[in-house]
């Protein structure tokens, strides 16, 4: 069974994408699509007087930012990695701060591994996603880690 991911891309890093500009009607809507029903998520005046600057995203919003900044790699043709063949196994969120709208952050893309067993690639990749600094546009505040675990299944299974 071949498979046509590159090992090599263990442990490449990325550069910075260009920043997410977090908007209130995105939080909303991936709101109402997760389910996501505290007010702090839809209503500007609840959030507020939670003490938040701004709508508050659900914890899982960090993957709309994180998958942008994987398509890095899994667009790379050197990569190997055939997004049809791709079965998403397990994602972690690990947030330093809540994402609030208004936020503009960047993501630097971690590929972390690449396991090959069986006519299958395992890949881990893993999202930092950074607050930018609004003056310079420099990396600022950790905001969340995003590590997401991929099966790339072989041409031949």
């Amino acid at each position: 069974m071949a498979t046509s991911v590159d090992p090599a891309f263990a442990g490449r890093e990325y550069p910075a994408t260009a920043p997410y500009s977090v908007g209130r009607e995105k939080i909303r809507e991936f709101a109402v699509a997760v389910g996501a029903s505290h007010p702090a998520h839809h209503d500007l005046v609840a959030a507020r007087g939670l003490g938040y600057p701004d709508l508050v995203a659900p914890p899982t919003f960090a993957v709309v930012i994180a998958q942008r900044a994987e398509q890095q790699y899994v667009a790379d043709p050197d990569a190997g990695i055939d997004f049809s063949r791709v079965v998403h196994a397990d994602e972690t969120f690990t947030h330093h701060r809540p994402i609030v709208a208004g936020d503009e952050l960047a993501t630097v893309l971690h590929v972390d591994s690449v396991t090959q067993r069986a006519g299958i690639s395992m890949v881990t990749t893993r999202c930092e996603l950074f607050a930018v600094d609004a003056e310079g546009g420099d990396l600022g505040e950790h905001v969340a880690t995003v590590t997401s675990s991929l099966v790339v299944r072989g041409e031949d299974s």
